[in-house]
């Protein structure tokens, strides 16, 4: 699936920005003065090593880890503060690595869970979820932990979209699928792009990511080694060399 790489130039105000954000978890520096924006209709990557402190931006962003110092704002709002509820409540929803589904719990219910914040539109949400995820309809009564790993990021990402969110954060959606699978992922966040949603990836697959996105970041034990369109990225030696295998 193309990406119309187009939007990237309809960009005016970020609907994220991250200002010097630095968090710690004890003596361990885990983020130092990071700062990023994304703009309403990108598909923005972070791309890195594992421990290279991704997961951590997406959980700050989110309201999961409180920062030690810099700002988180949405759509011009301050949020480094804010719990987690109040930010899916605003439209910010994370897919978490892993995907974190309820196992024991049905399709159906994993999907009406995400809802919660939105149940006044949860049929309407149900019915194009479906639609873009006809899989999750085949097996909506089936328990969760029956599903193929590939089925079961579908569902974490379906799930998440049933809160109706204006960003989506996904973190490291390809760890453990067959590429075929990882694929399809990626041809998924694309549509939902289309669709009008922004979306927030972390992946240690550069160059898929990168393919999908319209603009990247690189972390590196916790800053910003680099920056700039997913173009630029792919072709910086520098990248090619330690995340793409060139």
């Amino acid at each position: 699936m193309e990406l119309n790489r187009t939007l990237v130039d309809e960009k005016k105000t970020p609907m994220l920005r991250v200002e010097e954000l630095s968090v710690s978890y004890g003596q361990i520096h885990a983020l130092e003065k990071v700062s990023i924006e994304v703009y309403p209709h990108e598909i923005v990557v972070l791309i890195g090593a594992n421990g290279a402190g991704k997961t951590t931006l997406l959980s700050s962003i989110l309201g999961v880890k409180a920062p030690t110092s810099g700002n988180v704002f949405f759509e011009g709002k301050k949020i480094d503060r804010v719990p987690v509820d109040r930010n899916v409540r605003e439209g910010i929803c994370l897919v978490p690595e892993g995907r974190g589904v309820f196992a024991s719990m049905s399709v159906l219910d994993n999907l009406l869970l995400g809802a919660h914040h939105n149940l006044v539109n949860k049929d309407k949400n149900l019915a194009r979820v479906y639609e873009w995820f006809p899989i999750l309809k085949k097996r909506k009564d089936q328990v969760a932990k029956t599903l193929s790993g590939g089925e079961r990021q579908m569902l974490a990402i379906a799930r998440a979209l049933m809160s109706a969110p204006k960003l989506i954060m996904v973190d490291e959606p390809s760890i453990g699928l067959a590429p075929i699978i990882v694929n399809d992922i990626f041809d998924i966040l694309v549509m939902l792009n289309k669709e009008g949603y922004t979306v927030l990836l972390s992946e240690q697959n550069a160059f898929k990511a990168l393919k999908c996105a319209h603009r990247g970041y690189v972390l590196e034990t916790g800053t910003i080694a680099l920056s700039g369109t997913s173009s630029l990225l792919l072709n910086d030696p520098g990248v090619k060399a330690a995340y793409l295998g060139a």
